[in-house]
Order: C-alpha cells, then structure tokens, then sequence
C-alpha cells in the first residue's frame, strides 16, 4: 500500500522533546515501510522522519501550537500533495473536512484528543465518509454517537527504552504543567509518602505558567522539584531510576504514553483510575490504582514490584509493531471495503 499520514503542523515529526501525536506519528511511518508499505508524511517541513515529506509545508512552530489557520493551511497544502495514495491517515483535527482531499481515496482520522462538544460535532460530521479511530476503550466510551471504526492503542518502540535500576530513590512525573494532569497530587502524593519527587513536566502556553506559578511552585521544596521539560534520552534516565512514576490524572485521557513509556523502563505506574490507565497499568502487577490518599498509602510498596514484569508487559500489549500491525488490519479492511 501507498499510504498518506497527515501530522499536525506545530511540532516536528519525530519530536525533539514532549509530543506525543508526533511520536506516534513517526513510529506509524517508520513501521509502515519496515513492513513494505510506502509512506508519504505531511509534517512540518523541520520533520527527520526518514520518509519523503509533502513539499510545500512550513516549519514547525510551538508559539502557534493550536492556532487555527496555521493547522488548515498545513492541511490544505498536506491534502494536495497527497497524489497517487491509496488511503490518508490523518492525525489533525480538521483535516478530513477539507474539500479538496483527493477523490476516491478512503481518509481515517485517528483522535489524540477528547470527545468534547466542539470536537464531537466535527466527528460527527466527519463520520459520514470517515473511518475514525480512538485510543482506547475509555476514550470511545466518551464518543456519543460519533461511530467509532477501530480502537487502536498506542505503541512504543521498546528497544530505544533502556531498563533502569530504579534505585535512584525517587518517584518522577513526566507531563505538562496542567490541573488535568494532577501535578498538585503527585506532589500531595509524595510529600503524604516522604518519598522525593522530580517533575518534568512542559512549561510554555499561558495557562501551564499560571497554573505552575498559583499551584504548584508553592509545594516545592529541595527533594519535591521540577526539572524543567527534558530530551528523550534525559526522560529515560529519569523514568528508569525511580523508582515509580506519578501519574494521578483529574480527567479521562484517551491514552497516556508515559505510562508505557515508564512501564517499558522497568518502572511501575501510579495512576487514578481514570481515562485509560486501567487498560494500562495491571493494579497489583504493573503499578497501582486509586484515589490519591490510597496512592499515598501504597507508593512506597510501588519499589517492590516487579520491573522485569513492567517491562514483558509493554512489550507484550504496548509494542510498535503491535501498534503498526493494528494500523495495517484497518487499512486492509477499509480498501477491500472501499474496493
């Protein structure tokens, strides 16, 4: 198969620091032509994936992250370089809307991203010649009546994650700097335990600096602190020695791929029982579930787990072949359908 992705426009593909569409993006790419297909990327033209890009695409910028008419500008120009494919895939928000998308080529939409009002009534208008894929059973469960066509969960590639000792006497969260995301409890949580914490975490939009500055810069002490965002290599070093990762989400994420990320470096997950965390950490096994005064109570018992266990099961659910294998099957599917 020739196949289209469509990334979104702000942030390179694969991402230079926090991005989690983008990684998934690359992976997809990078799988797809391993396993014989043909791949032609729609990305921000700064992107290194090692597949020919769409011409015409501008660089990256982080400061019009979301910003409306760079996103269908970079759709437009994405769709219309799109000639000779056999299917899109795309991963912005709007692009399937595009008139101009090229005819009689099947589009699949993947949403990173919530079901929300706005959201919802744009895949509900898409869903009339749109196969739509969500990341998780959770994340489906919230579509309300937009017809979900596949549930494909997120992959890693496990081989780029090394396995950490997890002695370096600390839990670690990785996230941005938002009320969603629960840093204000993963603090509570650690300061509750007398367990250390490090936060890497992205500090940039308007919102994340208020919220850190009112919130979470008051709790900070010597051995709870915040490290700033970090590279990937700087985020598997700091996932593989602690000894836990914090991740007491306040909404229904559709995926979360720190969790697996921390899971692939042998280091066990903490979590709310909200979103998809319990289609990802095995309460008991992998990590622990539960509101954030229990997740206070078991934190310390998080270093006895098992991290070769944390590990088989990344490998065995959360692979990127498994990730690519899925995508393939839903190509498959939707060109015989098309056919």
């Amino acid at each position: 198969m020739r196949i289209g992705l469509i990334a979104p426009p702000w942030v390179p593909v694969p991402p230079p620091a926090y991005g989690g569409t983008e990684e998934v993006v690359d992976l997809l790419a990078r799988g797809l032509v391993a396993a014989g297909h043909e791949v032609l990327l729609g990305a921000a033209s700064d992107s290194t994936c090692p597949v020919p890009l769409v011409p015409g695409t501008a660089a990256s910028d982080t400061e019009a992250l979301n910003e409306s008419t760079s996103q269908l500008a970079h759709v437009v120009v994405s769709y219309d370089g799109m000639g000779g494919v056999d299917l899109v895939h795309d991963h912005t928000v709007v692009g399937p809307l595009y008139r101009g998308r090229p005819p009689d080529v099947p589009v699949v939409i993947t949403n990173h991203g919530p079901f929300t009002g706005d959201t919802l009534t744009l895949f509900r208008a898409m869903s009339r010649d749109t196969a739509i894929v969500a990341i998780s059973a959770d994340h489906a469960s919230h579509a309300n009546g937009v017809p979900i066509t596949r549930v494909i969960h997120h992959g890693l590639d496990v081989a780029r994650v090394p396995v950490g000792s997890g002695r370096g006497g600390y839990a670690a969260m990785l996230a941005r700097m938002s009320p969603t995301k629960g840093v204000v409890e993963a603090l509570q949580i650690a300061r509750a335990a007398g367990v250390p914490l490090r936060i890497a975490a992205r500090l940039a939009e308007p919102g994340e600096i208020a919220y850190f500055e009112s919130e979470v810069k008051p709790l900070l002490t010597s051995e709870h602190t915040y490290i700033g965002e970090v590279s990937a290599a700087e985020k598997y070093a700091l996932l593989g020695e602690a000894f836990a990762l914090l991740n007491p989400i306040q909404w229904s994420e559709p995926f979360g791929l720190a969790m697996i990320e921390s899971l692939a470096s042998g280091t066990p997950v903490m979590a709310t029982p909200r979103g998809a965390a319990p289609e990802i950490v095995r309460h008991g096994e992998t990590g622990f579930l539960g509101p954030v005064e229990e997740l206070a109570a078991q934190l310390v018992a998080a270093a006895s787990l098992d991290r070769a266990r944390c590990r088989a099961d990344v490998e065995e659910r959360f692979s990127a072949q498994r990730m690519v294998a899925d995508h393939i099957a839903l190509y498959e599917d939707l060109l015989a359908r098309h056919r």
